[in-house]
């Protein structure tokens, strides 16, 4: 198993009497891409400033490269690439020059390292231009660039997605993986478009009230994502009666025109059969998989997510 880069050990913050984040214990480690989502006011961002040093935690420890944030601040901060929100950089200056002056933040970043990180993010062709010329998307590209010019371990995104259009998005989503297996990099990735979580992360961890509900891996959730059948007909009455009697306990609902059962997709040849032998006419029938958003929404009790 890959060792971890990035370790949270009963991280804890307190403001007054209250907890906004409680016993927070996650790991991520080197080559994933790793989703940390949770409703309004759950302590996800509050989590993220912990872990580049923002804001001091009030209990427990992180640890990135094995080097305490809290003892060795400076040590490990250079372990870290961040973009919270939109990445900043000069507008008049070129994307090149943008880099060059990132560069000189960091100790032995070298043309050739440059060079190398504007072919990975494929910027070749608009590196020399002006950035305010470039499309958000580029942007952001840019943003990532800057975030790895020194070679860090871990890299940190806060709502990458924001503003993106669904091109940009699927871009960005591509980099990412392209980064995490190309360079090793762990990846954490704060974001609330669950559908887009679903394509780009290994693991997400939900957090909800600050406390740590549940680490799923991605591939495992869809496994043993619960299946679904959604029956439109004519006679809605007669075919939920027929349902009835053909999956037995399985709950039928009724939803918008819809009859929907959670039934393996195994049993749509035979629904269909007894429905036609009814006479009854079939407007559409298919099978659903239930996505990371359903699971989420039943693992939180329906909370939305931001």
């Amino acid at each position: 198993m890959e060792k971890s880069v990035l370790e949270l050990r009963d991280v804890t913050k307190k403001i007054g009497m209250k907890r906004i984040v409680d016993q927070l214990n996650f790991d991520v480690r080197a080559g994933e891409v790793f989703g940390f989502l949770g409703p309004n006011g759950a302590g996800k961002t509050t989590t993220i400033r912990m872990i580049v040093g923002l804001i001091s935690m009030s209990k427990g420890e992180i640890y990135i490269k094995g080097v305490s944030v809290r003892q060795q601040f400076e040590l490990a901060m250079t372990h870290i690439g961040a973009i919270v929100e939109n990445p900043e950089m000069y507008k008049f200056l070129t994307g090149y020059q943008n880099l060059i002056h990132c560069a000189r933040r960091h100790s032995g970043v070298t043309k050739e390292r440059i060079d190398e990180v504007v072919k990975l993010l494929g910027l070749q062709n608009r590196i020399h231009e002006k950035v305010k010329r470039y499309s958000l998307g580029m942007r952001q590209r840019l943003g990532l660039a800057q975030a790895i010019l020194h070679r860090p371990s871990l890299l940190i995104l806060d709502e990458p997605t924001n503003g993106l259009d669904p091109a940009g998005i699927r871009e960005l989503r591509d980099y990412l993986r392209k980064l995490a297996k190309e360079e090793g990099l762990a990846v954490i990735v704060s974001s609330h478009l669950l559908s887009e979580m679903e394509l780009m992360c290994d693991r997400v961890a939900i957090i909800q009230a600050g406390k740590l509900i549940d680490i799923q891996s991605v591939q495992e959730a869809r496994k043993h994502a619960q299946s679904k059948i959604r029956i439109m007909v004519q006679d809605m009455i007669a075919a939920k009666q027929i349902l009835e009697t053909a999956l037995g306990a399985i709950p039928i609902v009724e939803s918008d025109g819809v009859l929907e059962a959670a039934a393996d997709p195994s049993v749509i040849p035979h629904i269909a059969k007894l429905l036609v032998h009814a006479e009854i006419d079939i407007l559409g029938i298919h099978a659903v998989q239930q996505t990371l958003e359903d699971q989420f929404l039943e693992i939180t009790g329906g909370e939305s997510v931001v």
